[in-house]
């Protein structure tokens, strides 16, 4: 461009144009559009070259202007670089005999923290990832952050969608188990935003999945699947052969996806595969999203709560889990988990492939829910009660949990009085209602 312009003359005068000589004026006149089309074509052409220089000029900028970009989101990353995966490899050291290494995705979610920090009390490695998205208030996260990091466990702020970061993990660190937890959670935020349950719950899970068959080793898998999987079903209690073909919901259907994707991976590659079916979870560190847990917030706040019922005004009711006795069933699933039969993508033989539903056996009603929330906050609760809407909730859960009891050792122990009980002291504390005053 710039030899080319070098080339190019300038526009003359007229006195440039033409010689200076006594036929001057004769010439002039003899040839008055020549000299037209002559000035008009050095305007043209310097105005098109001035064109292509900055066109030029305006494309070096723009790709400088990537490049810039492109570095800079290259040096300003979360995660790389020789101390970040000194924190990976520290975390993820066993100190016990047999320990396992574990990638436990979701780790800043409500099960996610719990779980990692059973694993990491008994001298298990542990690494977590969590994208600390805002379908919730993720300040809470970052305190779960804080909490895991307490305990010697790192979480690397990433997605499981983010196909670099975990081939980066896998290639720092040879894990024998994933626990995999990194969900979009939710009934009825589905109405809201569908794509996102797609995103995570199907597109980020075979992403996983990817990762995990192509390791060398494979570990094995464990993922939390949903009660939710079981939808219209009205046989009760609900077993893990029961028809799990007809969800009620976008997120039941997406858990639903995952239980086939998890069994064409175990199939296709032999990857160890364990399914768990929670059942309403609840807990200290919970959901912000779950109705025990706003409940508590309005009660407190002195608003109204919405109680739905069923049909012929039938109250819901759930089969309310504690944390705690979920975490045993899921350090049950890694302890009894085979391994996985493949090896960088091939499979060499049948890999084991099962599902459990990690239940409390006792559905109590929402209604219950309530009163023991208001015995245990002192304070009357405002209730508007309505008929529930069609938004994916089903009127009732309950697990059978025979399976899981003989092959985990699955035994949940703690009722509902107990369990908000437990919840309502870490409430009060942590967001600074009862100063220190003990829960009765």
């Amino acid at each position: 461009m710039q030899k080319l312009m070098r080339g190019t003359m300038p526009p003359l005068e007229d006195d440039e144009l033409f010689p200076s000589t006594p036929g001057k004026v004769k010439l002039e006149r003899a040839l008055p559009i020549s000299r037209q089309l002559q000035r008009c074509f050095a305007s043209t052409s310097t105005t098109f070259l001035w064109a292509l220089f900055f066109i030029a000029l305006t494309a070096s900028y723009l790709s400088f202007q990537t490049f810039v970009d492109t570095g800079s989101r290259y040096f300003s990353a979360s995660w790389g670089g020789i101390q970040w995966e000194k924190q990976v490899r520290n975390s993820a050291q066993f100190h016990r005999s047999g320990g396992m290494s574990v990638l436990v995705t979701g780790a800043a979610g409500f099960v996610g923290t719990h779980v990692s920090l059973a694993l990491r009390k008994r001298g298990d490695g542990v690494v977590g990832i969590d994208n600390f998205n805002n379908y919730y208030d993720p300040s809470l996260k970052k305190a779960r952050k804080t909490l895991l990091n307490g305990h010697g466990v790192f979480v690397v702020e990433g997605d499981v969608n983010d196909a670099r970061i975990l081939a980066k993990l896998f290639d720092i660190v040879a894990f024998s188990h994933v626990m995999h937890f990194a969900a979009q959670a939710g009934v009825r935020y589905a109405m809201e935003n569908p794509h996102s349950y797609v995103h995570s719950n199907v597109a980020g899970l075979v992403n996983l999945l990817e990762a995990c068959k192509s390791a060398n080793p494979q570990p094995a898998f464990v993922w939390a699947s949903s009660s939710s999987v079981y939808g219209l079903n009205d046989k009760v209690p609900f077993t893990e052969s029961d028809r799990t073909d007809q969800p009620a919901s976008l997120y039941a259907a997406t858990k639903k996806a995952g239980e086939e994707i998890t069994h064409t991976y175990n199939h296709i590659y032999g990857l160890s595969i364990t399914g768990l079916r929670f059942f309403t979870v609840y807990g200290p560190w919970g959901r912000p999203d779950m109705a025990y847990f706003f409940f508590t917030r309005n009660i407190l706040q002195g608003k109204p709560i919405t109680i739905y019922r069923g049909k012929n005004r039938v109250e819901l009711a759930r089969d309310f889990t504690y944390i705690d006795d979920v975490v045993k069933g899921c350090l049950g699933a890694l302890d009894t988990a085979e391994k996985s039969t493949g090896s960088g993508g091939k499979k060499r033989g049948p890999a084991p492939y099962r599902i459990y539903n990690l239940g409390n056996t006792q559905p109590e009603t929402v209604p219950t829910l309530v009163r023991i929330l208001e015995k245990y906050l002192k304070v009357k609760a405002k209730k508007n009660v309505v008929d529930m809407p069609g938004n994916g909730d089903v009127p009732f859960t309950h697990a059978n949990i025979t399976l899981a009891r003989r092959e985990l050792g699955y035994k949940p122990t703690t009722d509902l009085q107990t369990g908000l009980k437990k919840f309502v002291r870490w409430y009060l504390s942590y967001y600074g209602y009862n100063h220190g005053n003990p829960v009765n």
